[in-house]
């Protein structure tokens, strides 16, 4: 039985703007809560929406769209229902971090969550069996917070269902990022995506920058891409934009991820989006505390272009340092 108390009504006409409460007794709060901002947006009859944003709180995109979008979006433009969290994990939102501050738990690990666990399971267990449940489409924005950067992408998974995965894809394209990725996560396991798409819901997730703050450019990518989704879907009325713009990509396999196998320095030798040969040294290692001893040298394992790299000028052992992605005929 969960916790969370929606201080609004899930299912009311018009728009409503308040908060999902989690109890939470703390040393300077003894009967205090979490609240978490959200939004529901009733119109006429259709499909529910479930957008969201700060899944990790270091990265803005989300957040900043979808506040801008609860500000602007009026029930006289909506078919159907959406459902707008932009800080899904508010304590990390609010403190600018991956994990949350309470718990150290990272929410997109913590999925299908626990209603007797720690704060961030009892917030992804309400996800996961009220939320996700009530939605048709799930919007789910991601940059590379603080440690990576990507290309401006949103992207689909490969699934066991053709269809569902079909289905996927049209929305992915429909969001008209520059970039559009078939994606392959190292590790799904507790991954929120994981959660929703094994409901068979319609999924969307992105990639839009990083380095732990927003641009104009991925802002706008953002906000045009909530949009067009919700135009897809028959949520909103009106064409959909830059689809036809939108360059695909692919991860086919593990072969992708390059990662660090020493830390120090790191020397990028390609940018973003640049074309990259296999065995292309992609990046140097230097050692912090000394002179006069060779870099370690990353190579490319594959042919394709640079989708994602480390931020950070400094690396530790084990961090991924670059995604190389294929390009799709």
């Amino acid at each position: 039985m969960t916790a969370i108390t929606p201080t609004i009504p899930l299912d009311a006409p018009g728009k409503h703007h308040g908060f999902l409460r989690l109890p939470y007794s703390r040393n300077d709060s003894a009967w205090g809560s979490v609240m978490i901002p959200l939004t529901v947006i009733r119109g006429g009859d259709g499909p529910t929406a479930l957008l969201t944003g700060g899944n990790h709180g270091d990265e803005y995109e989300g957040p900043l769209a979808l506040q801008q979008l609860a500000w602007e979006l009026e029930p006289a433009q909506v078919m159907g229902r959406v459902i707008i969290l932009p800080a899904m994990n508010a304590p990390a939102v609010a403190a600018g971090t991956r994990v949350s501050p309470i718990d150290g738990v990272n929410m997109n690990r913590a999925f299908p969550g626990r209603p007797d666990g720690s704060v961030t399971q009892k917030i992804a267990d309400y996800l996961a069996t009220v939320l996700v449940p009530a939605a048709d489409l799930v919007l789910d924005y991601h940059s590379g917070g603080k440690t990576l950067d990507f290309l401006p992408y949103a992207a689909a998974h490969y699934l066991d269902d053709a269809d569902q995965q079909a289905a996927c894809v049209a929305a992915m394209r429909a969001f008209g990022a520059p970039w559009s990725m078939m994606m392959r996560e190292i590790d799904a396991v507790g991954m929120f995506d994981t959660t929703v798409e094994q409901q068979g819901k319609v999924f969307v997730t992105t990639e839009l920058g990083g380095g732990g703050t927003a641009t104009a450019a991925t802002v706008s990518i953002a906000l045009r891409g909530a949009r067009n989704v919700l135009r897809h879907a028959g949520i909103l009325s009106g064409p959909v934009e830059g689809v036809d713009d939108s360059r695909m990509l692919d991860m086919p396999d593990d072969a992708c991820f390059h990662f660090a196998p020493q830390g120090g320095l790191l020397h990028p030798l390609v940018d973003l989006g640049q074309d990259v040969a296999e065995g292309q040294p992609l990046a140097c290692i230097w050692p912090v505390d000394r002179t006069g001893i060779a870099p370690v040298t990353v190579c490319a394992n594959r042919p394709g272009l640079l989708a994602a790299r480390h931020f950070p000028g400094l690396v530790q052992t084990g961090d991924c340092l670059a995604v190389v992605a294929v390009p799709a005929p």
